[in-house]
This record gives structure tokens, sequence and C-alpha cells, in this order.
């Protein structure tokens, strides 16, 4: 496959990817069930240059409501997946997987690009190295979780690599930063309240602010754009930095990191959003 071949096949899978990803949301609504995208696809439905925030993408990750379990599993079979039992047991009802065989083919049709297509819904709460409760949060964007909290998923991972640096800079480049929540938008005051109660969440947040800050020159950004990102990170450690802390949050702050902040998350036969 020549590398012509090889770019024409990624381009063209993860398009398919973020068209399914968009449909299953729009299927969900046609049933009056909530879903919404988070992890890199949802990244993407944000970007507005999609060359610096292009990446393969191997499988869907969204988020649902726990109760709209029953809807949600007849939805994927009738889109052609079937569920992977073992994932809800393992996740405690906490998430579900759903697979197909996988649609995605090479350029000239000789194989498929994935063994199969992943869709993982994570139920109520959003579980890594740290909890989101996303359950009062699912209908402030049409296709994903907001802005924030889609931030939120990234800053909050304790070994955040590469791509996910990227995600952050990606979101601060291309949504506004304000003190409530609107399409678009990242709303400081709510991730500031949120580290405020929870020492470990403010820790892993604030060293990948810092993070972005002192990697900023290796993303390729024109100047304006490099000034606006490090204009967004400063004023959003700065609304961290100012939000009250509570009794606990002090407390866990003197015990610091010779005490676990984090949970390990083992991953469900897919990758990490």
């Amino acid at each position: 496959m020549s590398p012509d071949d090889r770019s024409e096949t990624l381009l063209r899978s993860r398009a398919e990817m973020a068209a399914e990803g968009r449909r299953i949301v729009d299927a969900a609504r046609e049933r009056g069930l909530t879903l919404r995208l988070i992890g890199g696809l949802a990244v993407r439905d944000h970007c507005e240059e999609l060359a610096f925030c292009g990446r393969d993408h191997s499988d869907l990750d969204m988020v649902g409501m726990a109760r709209e379990i029953g809807g949600i599993v007849s939805l994927f079979e009738a889109l052609g997946y079937r569920e992977r039992l073992h994932v809800r047991e393992a996740t405690m009802r906490g998430q579900v997987q759903f697979v197909r065989e996988c649609a995605h083919e090479s350029a000239g049709g000789a194989y498929a690009v994935h063994a199969e297509d992943h869709a993982d819904v994570f139920l109520d709460v959003f579980r890594m190295d740290h909890s989101v409760d996303l359950r009062d949060r699912l209908a402030i964007e049409p296709y994903t979780v907001s802005a924030g909290d889609l931030l939120l998923t990234k800053l909050q991972i304790f070994g955040a690599e590469e791509r996910d640096l990227r995600d952050v800079v990606t979101l601060l480049k291309d949504d506004e930063l304000a003190a409530e929540d609107a399409p678009g938008t990242v709303n400081m005051a709510y991730l500031a309240a949120l580290c405020a109660r929870d020492w470990g969440l403010y820790y892993d947040v604030t060293r990948n602010l810092r993070r972005c800050m002192e990697s900023l020159g290796a993303y390729g950004l024109e100047p304006a754009e490099e000034d606006h990102v490090r204009a967004a990170i400063t004023r959003l450690t700065q609304a961290i930095e100012a939000a009250p802390k509570t009794r606990t949050w002090r407390w866990r702050a003197k015990v610091g990191t010779r005490r676990r902040w984090h949970e390990s998350v083992e991953e469900q036969d897919g990758e990490s959003p």
C-alpha cells in the first residue's frame, strides 16, 4: 500500500467515524434518548482546523444515561452493533461497549482498517483517573459533552500523552472561555469549582495545564494562536487557583502526593478516550 493510499484511507476513515458518531447521536435523539460524544472524535467536532487535530480513531466514545440503558442497547442493535456483556459486568454497570465488524475499508477496498468498530458508552459518570458526573450536563452541546467537560476529561489524566495535550490545546484554541455554560464555551467557573472540591483533580488539571504551557512552541501554531492559547491557559489557571477551597481540599493538600490521588482504570478492549 503506497503512502498516498494510506493517507487517503486514514482521512476517509476519520471522516466516516466522525459521521458515524453524529449518526448515532441523531438516531438516539429520534428515540428520545440522550447520547453525546466524548474523547478524540468529540474534540474533532470542536476543531476549526482538522489538520491540526487529525489523528487515528479506532473507536467511538460516548456518554449516556444509566436509566436509558435498555433503549441504548436496542438502538445499537438496530444500528448493527452487538453488546459485549462482560464490559458492563466488569465496570459494575458504569460502562457498556458495542462492537461490529469494521465498516472502514482501505482506499482500494482490499482490507478493513480495524478488526472491529467499538463504541464505548459511559453511563452517567465519566470514570478514568478521576470521576466526572455528567448526568445534568448532556444538553449543553448538540453532539458532544460540553467544551468544559471535554477539556476536563483531557486535563484529568494522570499520565496524559502528547495527543491528550494536543486535544487540550485544540479546545483552548478554538473554544471560548466564559463563566457560564454555552455551546462552544469552556465554563471556567464550573471547572474551578470542581477542582476546589477535589485536590487530586486540582493537582492533575493544573499539572497538565503547566505541561501544555511548556510545550506550546511544539505545536506549530501561528504567533497569534500561540498567544491566544497562552492567555487562555493563564486565565483558566488563575480561575482555578482563585476558587475558594473546601476544608477537605485543604486537608488533602497537606498529604499531597504521599498518598495516591487518582484511580487506575483498566481499558475495556479499546483505547483511552
